[in-house]
């Protein structure tokens, strides 16, 4: 992220989610009616020429030409976490942190979230940006919405959480979406410790991340090139991944049981993994 403005990747996220949305009931993989709000003028047109009758499905193809791959990934990545996130909720989570928020929409549009406390964790730029514009969409944040700005790699997540109210020993649901693969080694690390220590029983995390073979050139995904190149240029490389056949040591010990580890797409180096705590 380049200081003083809000995630580029955070627009684009927005993007893909919007474009979904305009697809059919009977179609779409998740409905997310405020994700347009978040877009600049020229997005929110394109997305509104997805809607039209037959005009509407070349919006996605010229999408996936200027950037291969992302869209699609990104729509399987939301519905795995949306999935996720409500059976966390039937299970009785009372709280849902959100790291690195960006531009998600969840603590918006998921049914029973308004029961559980909702922390929003995030650059301030990008938090800025995001209460400006839900303001305009759906007037006052919620009260059981908290915003809470910090930066993974220079911040104490703990710290900024417990000075917002969020409470160690209840049941909670993380979010850690589209982050990991930003930050450095020691952010992760401590992120993670910091979650297994300080969640009540039945807690959870759901995360994102990148085959480190992408990294050290160790795994070869065909048409990732244009992706790297594109979260390059606008100046949020990937800087950290995980072997998958590593990530279950990994997380163990730092106290987690890993329960899943997909890829987003069919050979893919983008993947969702799912953790409890070990208590």
């Amino acid at each position: 992220m380049r200081a003083g403005r809000p995630s580029r990747t955070a627009e684009y996220m927005a993007l893909f989610r919007a474009l979904e949305s305009t697809r059919p009931a009977g179609q779409r993989a998740f409905s997310d009616p405020l994700a347009a709000g978040f877009l600049t003028p020229p997005l929110r047109a394109a997305v509104a020429l997805a809607g039209l009758p037959l005009l509407g499905e070349l919006v996605p193809r010229v999408v996936d030409c200027r950037w291969p791959g992302p869209r699609a990934s990104a729509i399987v990545r939301t519905r795995i976490i949306d999935d996720a996130l409500g059976q966390a909720l039937h299970d009785g989570a009372r709280q849902v942190v959100v790291l690195g928020a960006g531009y998600d929409t969840r603590a918006y549009r998921t049914d029973g979230i308004d029961a559980t406390r909702v922390f929003e964790v995030d650059h301030p730029s990008t938090q800025a940006s995001k209460r400006a514009r839900l303001e305009h969409l759906i007037g006052p944040v919620p009260p059981y919405v908290s915003f809470v700005g910090i930066d993974f790699d220079k911040d104490k997540l703990g710290a900024a959480l417990l000075r917002a109210g969020y409470a160690q020993t209840e049941a909670t649901f993380f979010i850690w979406e589209g982050v990991t693969n930003y930050l450095t080694a020691e952010a992760v690390d401590t992120t993670l410790r910091w979650v297994a220590e300080h969640s009540g029983p039945g807690s959870a995390i759901c995360f994102t991340y990148i085959h480190r073979g992408l990294l050290d050139g160790s795994a070869s995904f065909p048409g990732s090139e244009p992706w790297v190149a594109a979260v390059r240029s606008a100046g949020e490389p990937f800087t950290f991944g995980w072997d998958p056949a590593e990530l279950a040591d990994y997380l163990a010990e730092r106290g987690l049981r890993l329960i899943s580890d997909v890829s987003t797409l069919p050979g893919g180096f983008y993947r969702v993994a799912l953790a409890r705590t070990a208590a």
